[in-house]
């Protein structure tokens, strides 16, 4: 595996000490805000590339003290097993280096806009996907993340045709980013007489909320109109004119709020679906652009690649893109267990990072 260039390593050193020396001489609470902040990001590598260095550094006096003729046997027996010890840490240290080294998605940090659309499987379809509403929504609620509902269109024996949500907390769009696909659910329909088991699927998009600098949203490059809100059957559900539909003009892209009985409401939720959607579009831009470069990641990001099936009969989950089965079908929609497939699909994405030599 390729190892890391030594200067590399001084290179955070000296940045990890400058940062220290800068704080220890801060007095405005701005700038010693803004310090902490980019000392925190860089204080695990920098703690490792000390520890990695101080170490290489007693590795070669240990050397030294065996090659030295004149060093007594003992002494040579004692550094012989030191320097074991200290070989297989510095072996440990280099891997948690290179993870850290990993370059990260800028949008890692950010929230996300979950959009999931029942697909091919009409009634089973709707309810697959109020499943895996529930699924994300408990998901959340164990890592103390808050989810606010922006639209909702019901399937008509349960579940939903469409549903629309934010999720805002600590690192969000770095846990879900992989969720977003096809995912595919293999059951008996409550409907099914005759007991065949069928596949239906719903559509997954997990869209990182850009930063105000991110994307820009100019007023005379949107189309915005208002109607009167209806609901099933097209009976109105308002009598104002509080439903809004934006259209994006260069790129089409088209909006539509109604689930609030306030006109301002419906077009901030709007205008925050628009941003997503457009910041989603220039990410997967730019990730093509990379792609002669990564010739191998998890799944190609697109969402219409078949990511995941759930089959009931046989208890079962699996994630095509790394070929992980676990028999955990119910724990895995409450929620509990959707962890264990999150992490195997990081790990993974990190040890073909690693390999491609991309720290």
């Amino acid at each position: 595996m390729t190892t890391i260039p030594e200067d590399k390593l001084e290179g955070i050193i000296s940045k990890g000490k400058e940062l220290e020396k800068q704080l220890g001489q801060e007095n405005t609470s701005e700038k010693f805000v803004e310090l902490s902040k980019e000392y925190s990001e860089i204080q695990p590598l920098y703690n490792a590339s000390m520890e990695w260095k101080e170490s290489s550094i007693e590795i070669a006096d240990l050397k030294n003290i065996i090659e030295d003729e004149s060093s007594d046997n003992d002494m040579k027996d004692l550094a012989s097993e030191e320097l074991s010890v200290l070989e297989e840490k510095i072996l440990k240290l280099s891997d948690e280096i290179k993870l850290l080294l990993l370059p990260r998605d800028k949008a890692d940090s950010s929230d996300v806009i979950l959009e999931i659309r029942a697909g091919t499987g009409g009634d089973e379809a709707a309810l697959f996907a109020g499943d895996l509403y529930r699924m994300y929504q408990r998901f959340s609620d164990i890592n103390g993340w808050k989810t606010e509902i922006i639209s909702i269109s019901d399937g008509d024996v349960g579940g939903f045709k469409e549903v629309i949500i934010s999720i805002a907390g600590n690192g969000v769009f770095s846990k879900l980013k992989f969720e977003s696909g096809v995912h595919r659910v293999q059951r008996v329909p409550t409907t099914e007489s005759s007991g065949r088991v069928h596949t239906s699927a719903a559509t997954v998009a997990v869209l990182p909320e850009p930063e105000d600098v991110d994307i820009q949203i100019e007023e005379k490059d949107i189309r915005v109109d208002v109607f009167r809100a209806s609901g099933p059957g097209g009976q109105s559900v308002n009598t104002t004119d509080s439903a809004v539909r934006i259209t994006h003009l260069p790129s089409g892209l088209v909006v539509t709020q109604q689930d609030e009985k306030s006109q301002h409401k419906n077009r901030a939720k709007a205008m925050k679906v628009l941003r997503a959607r457009l910041y989603e579009e220039e990410r997967f831009k730019q990730q093509q652009e990379r792609a002669a470069d990564r010739s191998s990641q998890v799944g190609s990001g697109d969402r219409s690649e078949r990511v995941r099936t759930y089959n009931f009969p046989q208890g079962r989950v699996t994630d095509h893109r790394i070929t992980l089965t676990l028999h955990k079908l119910d724990t895995i929609l409450e929620g509990q267990d959707l962890n264990l497939l999150i992490e195997a699909l990081n790990s993974e994405d990190k040890t073909k990072q690693l390999l491609e030599g991309k720290f």
